[in-house]
């Protein structure tokens, strides 16, 4: 609980640094990810518009469903909670669970390519945030071609790592 909490301060720092008006994604947490679901409420509270992934289909990329707090969920793949009524949202700020990261920003997921899948057509591309615990750092992740790195990866210990951004 207080590393959501610390991750979810970290957060806000980067969200109202960054300069947007932020439609940010977040996600519904699964197998022990930290659970955001109280920023959610407050970024939905600071009138930022917050959306939840959607996997629609093995191999598909996702899309991004508008949550607010009392909406009325579906379950998606993997039985994941997902807004069943929210209107389709293209975010500016996307945050991914991950269960290991590299400091050059480099995450891993769950292993079926749903966020990079995503990414690679995001267009702008969003600012990308990978959160998790800080014992999952490697040293690398062994970055295949398809992979994108994060632009900031925030940890339960508080700590953060940016990369320099590759796309400019």
């Amino acid at each position: 609980m207080k590393q959501a909490a610390t991750i979810a301060e970290r957060l806000a720092q980067i969200v109202a640094t960054s300069g947007i008006a932020p439609a940010v994604s977040v996600y519904w947490p699964i197998r022990g990810e930290p659970d955001l679901r109280a920023w959610m409420h407050a970024l939905f509270q600071s009138g930022a518009s917050v959306a939840l992934p959607v996997a629609t289909a093995l191999a598909q990329p996702l899309v991004f469903r508008e949550w607010c707090p009392g909406a009325r969920l579906a379950r998606g793949l993997w039985n994941i909670p997902h807004p069943a009524d929210g209107k389709l949202i293209v975010p500016n700020v996307v945050i991914a669970p991950l269960v290991g990261f590299d400091r050059q920003g480099y995450r891993l997921g769950y292993g079926g390519g749903f966020f990079d899948r995503t990414l690679v057509r995001l267009d702008p591309k969003p600012l990308t945030i990978g959160v998790g615990y800080a014992d999952a750092e490697l040293r690398t992740i062994f970055p295949q071609p398809h992979d994108i790195p994060m632009d900031w990866v925030v940890t339960g210990s508080g700590t953060l790592y940016a990369h320099i951004d590759r796309h400019a």
